[in-house]
């Protein structure tokens, strides 16, 4: 699936269960939320902290998920093509970076 046709069938969720988006605001706050729970998986998973229990049932997968739904909707609510935002981001990371990160000893 691209990403024009994600935000399409996120709009359509929300119009056939979803009732109605969440302000903007309430999503960015949700968006916040759920980047801090696929930090603390992270965290677990790959750093130094140990799972709690509760963690135990938290699967990385579906924790990027949510936060790429609730970006999903903020892209929706905003007017924001996020195929075509990616694409000038990514070209804009290219003519800025072209040897940046190239030229980075701490890289090597």
């Amino acid at each position: 699936m691209t990403i024009q046709e994600a935000q399409q069938q996120v709009d359509q969720w929300i119009q056939l269960y979803g009732v109605r988006y969440f302000s903007e605001l309430t999503n960015m706050t949700l968006l916040m939320e759920e980047v801090g729970e696929l930090a603390r998986i992270i965290a677990r998973k790959y750093g130094d902290q140990s799972f709690k229990e509760s963690d135990l049932s938290k699967d990385l997968p579906d924790e990027m998920a949510d936060v790429l739904w609730v970006l999903l909707c903020l892209a929706n609510q905003t007017g924001v093509n996020l195929e075509e935002a990616l694409e000038k981001n990514i070209e804009k990371k290219t003519t800025r970076d072209a040897t940046r990160h190239l030229n980075n000893s701490k890289l090597k």
